[in-house]
């Protein structure tokens, strides 16, 4: 193996130290075997992949290099795109704690701790992820800050706080009465008209991506099931309202009932899913909407609402044991009948950085490894509308790539333990 030569410019940032405003010379990413587009599964090998500006602009047979560069030596590790995961809550983590969290915390408060944790997400190997759900001023300035690299994190399509129904999921429950008042945002509605005016006043305030909760959520702590909450007349204003200001719609969606009046509302994505059916499953394909099946979510919250540290709420804890069981055997049949899944964890559910067990997950619930790659690569970029730009590793699209030292096609276990990460061209981990 020849010897590694790292030169550290400015704009290039090595575990997790940077600097920033400066040109950088080119990088030349000398890698032994690499999956330059999933959508093929084709493995090359010798190639180096030319970095310049941020983008790759060039893939060279065998290993070059030209003076005044920078030599990035991954000759004994497989390459592949930076990993896309579609549904995040960089500023919150479940724990015993998180209900003091809710009215505790300040925006600044919540915003530095989804810095830890979007950190923390980068060197896990997610160059991407769509953060859907967290406090606008929050998770917009965090959004902003790893854009303007002031902050090491993933790219952040942000949702903002969720369209959510009065009482139902996303709005604030369970506690005093004007405590909730104060904590409840501005994206709750109620008929038509008020929905369309949420939708409009979040993509104002900033939202990329416009997530609403369809219907009933496991972690609301409210007796009110996991069925529809949202009337159809609701949904569909929603979802005109929020593609009429050029913004995707993805739905928060448990009992079949909502999943089912989403996507006949033409809604663009479903997120979680877990009652759907073979009605569902037709309305996916005619419609072309994802699913995000979310699995670790479900295996995480079934798992501590059975354990003796349980610390959901009983309703919590119900809706958990009825729904996190269920997950698994929703995504085989998904993908059984041929619906396209894009990758998302639920991470901030779960602990972040924990992301790639989906993929094992994944692979259970009957995805190739390679499919599971694909779903969290071309997938998720073609998902967030984001294909042109994330995803593959072809001259003109951003730099975003990771290593593993395995095959994580025949093993995707070997995703859990990424040892190189670049996005951007920036160097995260090495």
């Amino acid at each position: 193996m020849t010897k590694r030569v790292w030169r550290i410019l400015a704009g290039v940032c090595l575990a997790g130290a940077f600097s920033l405003g400066a040109a950088q010379a080119a990088s030349f990413v000398q890698v032994g075997k690499v999956l330059l587009d999933p959508a093929t599964g084709k493995v090359e090998t010798a190639k180096t992949l030319v970095i310049d500006g941020g983008k790759l602009v060039r893939i060279a047979d065998g290993y070059v290099s030209e003076p005044g560069g920078t030599v990035i030596d991954l000759q004994d590790r497989f390459v592949l795109p930076g990993l896309i995961d579609s549904h995040v809550h960089l500023t919150s983590q479940t724990s015993p704690t998180s209900r003091l969290e809710e009215v505790t915390q300040s925006s600044a408060d919540q915003a530095m701790v989804g810095a830890r944790y979007a950190r923390r997400t980068l060197l896990a190997g997610f160059t991407t992820v769509a953060d859907l759900g967290a406090d606008n001023a929050a998770i917009f300035a965090l959004r902003d800050a790893t854009a303007r690299g002031d902050v090491p994190g993933p790219r952040i399509i942000a949702a903002g706080s969720a369209i959510s129904v009065h009482g139902g999921h996303g709005d604030v429950n369970g506690f005093r009465e004007d405590v909730m008042h104060v904590l409840r945002p501005g994206s709750v509605c109620s008929g038509p008209a008020d929905c369309s005016r949420a939708v409009r006043e979040q993509v104002w305030l900033g939202a990329d991506i416009v997530k609403i909760t369809a219907t009933g959520g496991v972690l609301s702590n409210t007796a009110a099931g996991l069925a529809q909450q949202f009337s159809d007349d609701e949904l569909a204003a929603i979802v005109e309202s929020a593609h009429r200001m050029g913004r995707k719609v993805t739905a928060h969606a448990h009992g079949v009932d909502g999943i089912n009046a989403f996507l006949k509302a033409g809604g663009d994505s479903i997120e979680h899913g877990t009652y759907l059916d073979a009605k569902s499953i037709a309305l996916f394909k005619s419609t072309g909407a994802y699913l995000v099946p979310t699995l670790m979510a479900g295996d995480y919250v079934a798992k501590i609402a059975a354990s003796k540290d349980n610390f959901l709420t009983p309703a919590q804890t119900t809706k958990a044991l009825q729904a996190g069981p269920k997950m698994l055997d929703m995504a085989r049949r998904a993908h059984e009948g041929g619906v396209k899944i894009a990758f998302g964890t639920d991470t901030g559910v779960s602990a972040h950085g924990d992301n790639a067990y989906e993929f094992v997950l994944l692979t259970r619930a009957g995805l190739t490894p390679l499919e599971a790659v694909q779903s969290a690569t071309i997938g998720a970029a073609d998902h967030l509308g984001l294909g042109d730009q994330i995803g593959r590793l072809s001259p003109g699209l951003a730099a975003d790539l990771i290593a593993v030292k395995g095959d994580p096609l025949s093993d995707v276990t070997t995703l859990q333990t990424v040892v190189f990460v670049m996005k951007g061209g920036v160097v995260f981990k090495r």
